[in-house]
């Protein structure tokens, strides 16, 4: 591990890097039709009654972000 410490001496180096990296990720923001927002409402409101886990997409700062759960309410 020696022979790596002389460039770990630059973090700037790396925070630079990672902010390149993050912005090749970034995607546009998607945008839904009447048809989509309709068939995610009626997801919701079903797996809301049946108490069914959902995966849920969404758009955050330029990436689109998945996690899964169970629906409490629907606001």
């Amino acid at each position: 591990m020696k022979k790596w410490r002389p460039f770990a001496t630059m973090p700037e180096q790396y925070i630079e890097l990672k902010e390149v990296i993050n912005k090749q990720l970034e995607v546009d923001q998607p945008v839904l039709t009447e048809e989509q927002m309709e068939q995610i409402n009626f997801t919701l409101i079903e797996a809301l009654h049946t108490n069914k886990q959902v995966y849920l997409t969404y758009y955050k700062k330029g990436q689109c972000i998945t996690e899964k759960g169970f629906i409490q309410f629907v606001d």
